[in-house]
């Protein structure tokens, strides 16, 4: 059976909300890594990435309440 992965935020390891850490669970990655690149990312297109940050922070659901709630989503 396929799983069915769903992108959140894991506020549980966050730095600032939990975008970064929740996608790196998506992508069974490195947290650390995920975050380097996007500093490195940020730095290179400097309002882009911050500004898509802020809205994931926004839009995403937090992973207690995806988990508390599985049939919501």
């Amino acid at each position: 059976m396929i799983e069915k992965k769903i992108l959140y935020k894991d506020v549980s390891r966050r730095k600032i909300s939990g975008v970064l850490a929740g996608f790196s669970d998506y992508i069974n990655g490195d947290v650390t890594l995920i975050r380097v690149l996007f500093i490195l990312l940020s730095i290179a297109f400097v309002p882009i990435p911050i500004i898509i940050y802020f809205i994931c922070a926004l839009v995403m659901p937090d992973k207690q309440d995806i988990f508390n709630n599985p049939n919501q989503y």
